[in-house]
């Protein structure tokens, strides 16, 4: 027989009574909130922050929270993201907490002495750890744009660790995985998760997390410092010491969240705000969108093999760029943002477009370059108030389950990040391997990253808030996503179901999902010279529209545990 708390019997009633009803694409309609996250009681917890009078921040921040109990393969503490706002007043701007490289980083360390990389050290084990940073810029988003009482916002979170929740059929592959492994470097990660530490969880049965509770309770009671001081960061840096990992107490209290100016373009009579470095996304975004207005898109037809042709070389270029000059700004201050996102560039980027032949993508145009391996397993959530205060949230562990080390005592998994640096400095193949200065690690650097939370604005009002998990497909779902709504005037439910397809310049192919986009199509397309390979389901976007004072959210059905929820 399993056993279901009273607070998470409580949660799925509320849940179920307040739906009003998400159908493929039928999008979830509400007049005063909407949350959309990864996981069904996250969005709850948001849901009832907004019911109870916080403002779209409060409810991010407790979504978040929440998602790093429910949804352990993305939702964290222990790895980083971005945070992007806009007010219904007008005011924009965004928060980087992006992981940073511990100080005893170097750009070899993941070498051996042959110069190759040493036992995948840059996604496995203690070295992939970048110094978490999550709970800071939960925080200072807190400080500066809350409203609710911060203690309150964590209670759900620790009340959903402490006292458990169904497991979810889709932790099975990793439970099942955890349950074969006999490493000492993983017996914290099996004691968190593994009953008694040994047996897998079936779906439906309660899983609690005692020692999560303990770590969410210490950021409940002194903020910032309940991770970066104190006990949960002693944990943390006497667990690193004992296994060769980098990470220190003073690492950790040096880390520091940052508020900036998010990346600005426009498309048509919409503003699109978007991540700034160290994340590409709104670089690149604003690029490809640039690159694309002056089309007749409408005209062409939604995913014609035509469209499908002048989208992928907007991405091709995009992408390029991106190699050739993201980083860091804090190592990097002379990179060309403005140059890059200018309808100028963008025009003389169109020119090279040819518009019934593809373009190749050729490593010889940037020298010494090398692109790391970015993985697709992120979360996005979207959540917009009352008011019309709008937050688009992107964050990550990097791989699924990040590095899989939980520190002994935390109850938390840890990143695996520093992989999102260029791990051989130099490398260069037609498979994709790009290799610049902006992204080889160094002390306290950001790697950097394809996250793209953005929100599209109308006459200084949030009107679409967007953001997918898929690694460096991000930027691609994010563009697609965009110009479903604003050029073929989809519903967000249907701008969010639709095919996609991906290109990032190296390696020269495009994906495509292996449903939604016709066989004539994928044929018209390769005439064209394009190479095509299928893929499976490419992000799990989670999306808000706000049209006459109405909410409309949409859950990626691809997301096994996602839901929209208004009210």
């Amino acid at each position: 027989m399993v056993r279901y708390c009273a607070a998470v019997f409580t949660a799925l009633i509320l849940f179920a009574g307040s739906v009003s009803g998400q159908a493929g694409r039928i999008p979830v309609a509400a007049d005063s909130g909407m949350v959309v996250s990864s996981h069904y009681l996250a969005s709850q917890v948001g849901m009832e922050v907004l019911r109870d009078g916080g403002n779209s921040v409060d409810a991010a921040i407790a979504t978040a929270f929440a998602l790093a109990v429910t949804l352990p393969s993305a939702g964290n503490i222990g790895g980083g993201g971005f945070l992007v706002y806009h007010g219904a007043d007008g005011y924009v701007t965004s928060f980087n907490f992006r992981e940073k490289a511990p100080l005893a980083a170097t750009a070899t360390m993941f070498l051996g002495p042959d110069g190759k990389i040493k036992d995948n050290s840059n996604h496995e084990g203690p070295l992939s750890v970048g110094v978490p940073g999550t709970v800071a810029g939960l925080w200072l988003a807190h400080q500066r744009l809350g409203s609710a009482d911060w203690s309150a916002l964590l209670e759900p979170a620790i009340q959903l660790a402490a006292e458990g929740f169904p497991s979810t059929r889709a932790m099975q592959g990793f439970l099942g995985h955890l349950a074969q492994t006999s490493s000492p470097l993983y017996s914290a990660t099996r004691q968190a998760f593994l009953k008694n530490g040994t047996d897998v969880f079936e779906p439906g049965e309660i899983w609690q997390q005692p020692d999560l509770a303990a770590s969410l309770e210490r950021i409940r009671d002194h903020g910032h410092d309940g991770f970066y001081d104190g006990e949960t960061a002693r944990l943390l840096s006497e667990f690193m010491a004992r296994h060769n990992g980098l990470i220190t107490m003073e690492d950790l209290a040096s880390y520091e969240a940052e508020e900036q100016a998010p990346i600005h373009g426009t498309f048509g009579e919409y503003d699109i705000y978007s991540m700034s470095p160290p994340s590409s996304g709104g670089v690149a975004l604003v690029t490809m969108l640039n690159i694309l207005e002056p089309y007749d898109l409408s005209a062409l037809g939604h995913n014609s093999a035509q469209y499908l042709h002048l989208v992928t070389e907007a991405m091709r270029r995009a992408f390029a760029d991106r190699a050739e000059h993201l980083g860091d700004p804090n190592f990097n201050p002379d990179m060309p943002i403005e140059r890059l996102i200018s309808k100028a560039h963008a025009d003389k980027l169109r020119e090279s477009i040819n518009d019934t032949q593809a373009s190749k993508s050729d490593p010889e145009q940037l020298s010494q370059l090398y692109f790391p391996t970015e993985s697709e397993e992120t979360t996005h959530l979207s959540v917009v108030d009352a008011a019309g205060n709008a937050v688009s949230l992107t964050y990550t562990l990097e791989h699924s389950y990040g590095s899989q080390i939980v520190a002994d005592g935390t109850g938390f998994l840890l990143n695996n990040e520093m992989g999102d640096f260029n791990p051989i400095p130099g490398h260069t193949d037609t498979n994709g391997y790009i290799g610049t200065p902006p992204n080889l690690a160094a002390p306290q650097k950001r790697m950097l990253s394809s996250m793209t939370p953005t929100i599209v604005a109308q006459d200084g009002k949030p009107f679409l808030v967007v953001g997918t998990p898929g690694g460096r497909t991000i930027i691609n779902t994010v563009l697609q996503i965009i110009l479903n709504v604003l050029t073929f005037e989809m519903n967000v439910a249907q701008a969010v179901e639709s095919s996609r397809i991906h290109h990032q310049w190296l390696p020269d192919v495009t994906s495509f999902e292996s449903l939604g986009i016709s066989p004539d199509t994928k044929r018209l397309y390769e005439v064209k010279g394009h190479t095509v390979r299928y893929r499976g389901s490419q992000g799990r976007a989670h999306c808000i529209m706000i049209r006459d004072d109405t909410f409309y959210g949409a859950a990626d059905s691809r997301s096994y545990d996602g839901r929209a929820i208004g009210f």
